[in-house]
């Protein structure tokens, strides 16, 4: 395996729109063909045998002093390389005054090595040292993050590369590690407790009087009306893609703000490998590289039928690895904005250091269609029939004007589903009885825009999947209120909820229904996820699945894995909401 280089940065208090240019943590450049001498000491560590220490730092990323929580000094912490088949041992130190962890994201491990406190083992106490060790039986990008409360949101996290036994399927010339995170000055206790007051108060995109100006131009004055009309009636925002936005998040690539351009290297005629991870709290990114193809040959770490996109979304805790060609000796712009446009990050892929290539201007942001609200139903003069908005009249809505070609609707299948009772009470301001089942639609702000976007439905892997049969069938609702801030499943919060309870070796199939406004990524640990297209056929095998408004998406999972495990949305104040369960295989 190839050493990896890391940049280090210089120091700066000029602040910049898009992130101060300096900053006191070291940026991660990935893998390129430099001697380990040239590498900077403990940026990248390698081997059976780990120390990690973790503990506060002072960084600086918008000219204001914040604390951050960082591994062995750095933001993200040291890039972990393993080898597939190895037995690893990791010593974790904790220097920080309150309890932390750290959870191995997609690893397959045994129960008490996952680094969920209160589940899998006890969290690690201020001034202890807890050792992990787990045999590595599989290959590819990953990341770890801690489980602890806000912890992940202020800087604890970091990538993992683990080298294929057998070398890699699809070899690159070079390779680069690229971490997507969104930081924040704000005390993340402070932004939670916002959201809980205000949900929307980082919304700052809602539709205003030009919106209307201008649709009531595009569409006419009934269907601008009867659209308003119908947004109000349900009181709900079709601006609302993201709790958290660019008013409170800087967003970085490898510990760097756009201003401070990160840089990769290549040489021309070289197939480079960018190994992307979305370590973000809260943010899904849209992912291109102007002037590149993206050869997509790896998903959530394994390998796939390679397929040539223009750009593809990530969502949190996912990752996805590209090979890209350049054939000019000029600079890239490795552009992620994120889903409702309020920012990016930026850095440079270029073939000497010192360059900078410009970011284009980001996309306009976005809204929900009906679609993204009722999801596979005929949309005809009774589509609202099809959506249980609790406390809303139906009869006051003028359906028949409504312009639903405008926008931009598909027809994808629908699937009949079933609420539980819990999903009646109030903690649940939506429901979607007939819910679409597509995979090849990629999303809010990503339909139609001229480029070549990755899809579920792109996704084809290159080994056999692990459950062909299933036993049982378990539907999960996603659910929750928006003005409450309460998150859920099938209607009960994680401290209202039973474990989900699944006996060792059966083989279970989960389809989970979207009841919500929000796109969801959900994470199972301990066991795979082996996604399912709409006539259940194994596509791909996962760690974390994004789900969609108003769709249902299944996935087989082998419950080969004793103990206690977490069941969560990623969006990490969903899941602090109230969007988590355990399972237990036992």
């Amino acid at each position: 395996m190839k050493p990896v280089s890391f940049t280090p940065t210089s120091l700066s208090r000029r602040r910049f729109v898009l992130g101060t240019a300096g900053g006191l943590v070291a940026a991660a450049a990935g893998w390129p063909r430099f001697s380990a001498a040239s590498t900077p000491a403990g940026d990248v560590l390698r081997g059976t045998q780990f120390d990690l220490s973790i503990g506060d730092m002072p960084v600086d990323f918008t000219g204001r002093a914040r604390r951050a929580i960082a591994v062995n000094g750095l933001l993200p912490g040291p890039t972990l390389c393993w080898r597939q088949g190895d037995d690893v041992t990791i010593r974790v130190r904790n220097t920080l005054a309150t309890q932390t962890s750290i959870h191995w994201h997609g690893i397959i491990l045994p129960a008490d090595m996952d680094g969920v406190p209160g589940l899998s083992f006890m969290g690690i106490a201020p001034g202890e040292t807890f050792t992990y060790r787990f045999t590595v039986n599989q290959a590819g990008t990953y990341w770890y993050h801690s489980h602890s409360r806000f912890q992940e949101q202020v800087g604890l996290y970091g990538a993992i590369v683990v080298e294929p036994r057998g070398g890699e399927r699809f070899p690159a010339d070079r390779e680069h590690v690229i971490l997507l995170s969104d930081w924040t000055d704000t005390d993340p206790e402070r932004i939670y407790a916002t959201l809980k007051r205000q949900s929307d108060y980082y919304n700052f995109g809602k539709p205003t009087v030009g919106d209307f100006l201008r649709d009531t131009s595009a569409q006419g004055i009934g269907a601008a009306l009867a659209s308003r009309q119908m947004w109000n009636a349900m009181r709900m925002d079709p601006s609302d893609l993201a709790d958290v936005s660019a008013y409170a998040y800087t967003y970085l690539m490898n510990g760097a703000p756009p201003a401070k351009n990160w840089t990769a290297l290549f040489a021309r005629g070289e197939k480079v490998r960018l190994r992307f991870i979305n370590g973000a709290s809260m943010t899904f990114f849209d992912v291109r590289i102007p002037g590149l193809t993206l050869r997509v040959v790896a998903h959530d770490g394994q390998d796939i039928e390679p397929v040539s996109v223009d750009e593809f979304r990530l969502g949190p805790a996912e990752t996805c690895d590209v090979i890209v060609e350049p054939d000019d000796e000029r600079a890239y712009a490795i552009f992620a904005q994120s889903m409702d446009r309020s920012g990016f990050a930026c850095g440079t892929l270029a073939p000497r250091a010192g360059l900078r290539a410009d970011a284009p201007a980001p996309d306009p942001r976005p809204l929900l269609s009906m679609m993204d609200m009722m999801g596979g139903m005929d949309h005809g003069a009774h589509a609202m029939d099809g959506m249980d908005m609790p406390g809303m009249d139906h009869s006051k809505m003028d359906h028949s004007r409504m312009n639903h070609a405008a926008m931009g609707h598909a027809m994808p299948a629908p699937v009949r589903v079933t609420h539980a009772r819990a999903e009646y009470g109030p903690l649940v301001d939506m429901r979607v009885d007939t819910p679409r089942t597509n995979l090849d639609d990629p999303g809010i702000g990503l339909r139609g825009n001229g480029r070549r976007v990755l899809t579920y439905a792109d996704l084809h892997s290159l080994t056999a999947p692990i459950s062909a049969d299933v036993d049982r069938e378990i539907e999960l609702h996603l659910t929750g209120h928006m003005s409450r801030y309460v998150w859920s499943f099938s209607g009960l919060k994680f401290s209202d909820a039973e474990p989900l309870r699944l006996r060792h070796g059966e083989r279970v199939r989960i389809r989970l229904v979207n009841d919500t406004m929000m796109t969801h990524p959900i994470h199972l640990h301990g066991m795979w996820s082996e996604l399912e297209d709409e006539s259940g056929a194994f596509l791909a095998r996962k760690h974390t699945v994004v789900v969609q408004p108003a769709q249902s998406v299944s996935y087989r999972v082998s419950a080969d894995a004793v103990g206690r495990w977490a069941y969560h949305c990623h969006l990490l104040y969903h899941m602090e909401a109230g969007m988590f369960r355990e399972v237990v295989v036992a």
